[in-house]
């Protein structure tokens, strides 16, 4: 079963060098080694998002604007046997060191929309 890990913490926590990535490239080799990295990237920082809401008329807006001192700094998709495996895997994310939060979370279905398109590209129901 595929789970997404979401990294939840302060963008202010982190600056990327050479040796704070040093983690990250070994995280990223042991899981792509054990077979169960399936995707991941970081995010740029919360002040290039755009929020889209509904309820009525759809308004964007720049900026995340939700209400957590903890930003969405990046993912992680997983393949495991089952969420103690995910979890153990959560606890090995780099970010776990500086106080971050990891959301282990099961992907609905698990299939990749894109695998589901017609000759023409459309998403088919």
């Amino acid at each position: 079963m595929q789970y997404l890990l979401t990294i939840w913490m302060e963008e202010t926590d982190f600056e990327p060098t050479p040796e704070t990535m040093a983690p990250w490239a070994a995280f990223n080799n042991e899981a792509a080694a054990a077979g169960v990295l399936r995707g991941g990237s970081g995010l740029q920082p919360s002040t290039t998002a755009t929020t889209v809401r509904g309820g009525g008329e759809v308004v964007l807006t720049d900026g995340p604007f939700v209400e957590t001192k903890e930003q969405l700094a990046g993912y992680y998709v997983v393949d495991c046997a089952d969420l103690d495996e995910a979890i153990a895997w959560a606890k090995k994310v780099p970010a776990v060191q500086w106080g971050a939060a990891i959301e282990v979370r099961p992907v609905a279905g698990g299939t990749d929309i894109t695998e589901n398109r017609d000759a023409a590209g459309t998403v088919a129901s």
